[in-house]
C-alpha cells in the first residue's frame, strides 16, 4: 500500500446550494433591501393610479387649463414638435424606441451599475428618485392632468399606433394615464444624467448623461405624451429632489465621521513638568588636617 493518502474530490455543490449561497452573498450587500424598497415604490405608484384613475373629468380640465398657460407663455410648441416626425415613419420610429427604450432600460441598467461600481452615487440616484417621486405622486393624486394624446388638439398618439413594445413593457392596467404633470419621463433621466456627470469623467458616458434627457424632452413632446410645461414641472420635482438626497448624504458623511471619531481613543498628551534645576551648594573650603591629640601631648625629642 502506498503511504500517501487520496484524498477523495469534493462532491459538486448543488443547485439549491449554490441558489442559497448567491440569496446569502445578496442578503450581505443590502441587494435585497433594495430590491424591496423598489417594490414598495412601485406598489405606491399602482395605488395612487387607482386613486386618479377615477377623475378623468379632473384629469381633462387640468389640461385645457395647461393649454391655456402654455398659450398665454407662447410655448404651446407640442403642434409643431410633432409636425416635424409625422409622415416620416423612420423619425416617428425613433422618437417612439427613445420613449420606450430610453427610460427604464436606462435607468435600471445604470442603478445596477452604480450599485456595483460606485455604491455612494447609487444611494444618491436612488435617494433622489424616492424624493421627486413621492413629490410627484402628490401631484398625480391631487392635480390629475390629462396627456395631449388625450385631448382634442389633433396630436396623434404615435407610440400606441405604430409601437406594440410599450404595451408589453407597461401594460395599459399599470399605466397611469393621468400623470402628466409633471413628467417624471424626463425627470428621472435628467436624475440619471446628472449622477453620472458626477461620477465620471469619461468623455462617452458624460455626453450620454447629456444627451439622454434631451432627447427624452424631444421624445415625450414629439409623441403627444407630455406637454412643455410638464418637462419644467419633472425638472424642478427632481432638483428638488437631487438637494434632499445630498442633504441626506452630507449628514450621513457626517455621522459616520463622528462615530469613526468615538470610536477611536483619545490619548491625552502627558504633562511635561519643567526640569528643576539642581541647587548648588556653596564650596566650603577645604579644612586643614588638625593633628592627633596624641601627636600634640608627645614631647618633642631630642
Amino acid at each position: 500500500m502506498s503511504s500517501t493518502e487520496i484524498s477523495s474530490p469534493s462532491p459538486p455543490r448543488t443547485q439549491k446550494t449554490a441558489i442559497a449561497h448567491w440569496l446569502r452573498a445578496s442578503i450581505e450587500d443590502g441587494l435585497v433591501r433594495e430590491v424591496a424598497l423598489v417594490s414598495g415604490a412601485m406598489l405606491a405608484y399602482f395605488t395612487i393610479r387607482n386613486v386618479t384613475a377615477g377623475a378623468p373629468s379632473d384629469a381633462f380640465v387640468n389640461g385645457e387649463r395647461i393649454v391655456d398657460f402654455e398659450q398665454w407663455l407662447g410655448i404651446h410648441w407640442e403642434d409643431a414638435v410633432q409636425g416635424a416626425i409625422v409622415g416620416r415613419d423612420g423619425l416617428v420610429t425613433f422618437a417612439n424606441w427613445i420613449y420606450i427604450w430610453g427610460h427604464w432600460p436606462v435607468i435600471l441598467s445604470t442603478a445596477a451599475a452604480l450599485h456595483i461600481w460606485r455604491r455612494d452615487r447609487y444611494y444618491l440616484l436612488r435617494n433622489t428618485l424616492f424624493i421627486s417621486g413621492g413629490i410627484g405622486f402628490l401631484f398625480f393624486a391631487f392635480f390629475p392632468v390629462a396627456p395631449p394624446r388625450l385631448l382634442e388638439l389633433g396630436l396623434v398618439d404615435t407610440v400606441s399606433d405604430q409601437s406594440h413594445a410599450y404595451r408589453a413593457l407597461q401594460p395599459p392596467g399599470l399605466t397611469n394615464q393621468y400623470a402628466s404633470f409633471p413628467s417624471l419621463h424626463v425627470g428621472w433621466n435628467l436624475a440619471v444624467g446628472i449622477v453620472l456627470f458626477m461620477t465620471t469623467t469619461h468623455l462617452v458616458v458624460r455626453t450620454f448623461a447629456v444627451l439622454s434627457p434631451l432627447a427624452m424632452t424631444f421624445a415625450v413632446v414629439a409623441t403627444a405624451n407630455h406637454f412643455v410645461v410638464d418637462i419644467a414641472g419633472g425638472a424642478a420635482v427632481v432638483l428638488v429632489g437631487l438637494a434632499g438626497a445630498l442633504l441626506i448624504e452630507k449628514r450621513r458623511s457626517a455621522s459616520a465621521a463622528t462615530l469613526a471619531s468615538d470610536a477611536i481613543p483619545v490619548e491625552r498628551p502627558r504633562r511635561r513638568t519643567a526640569a528643576v534645576p539642581r541647587r548648588t551648594s556653596r564650596r566650603e573650603p577645604p579644612r586643614r588636617p588638625s593633628r592627633s591629640r596624641a601627636t600634640q601631648a608627645e614631647p618633642c625629642r631630642s
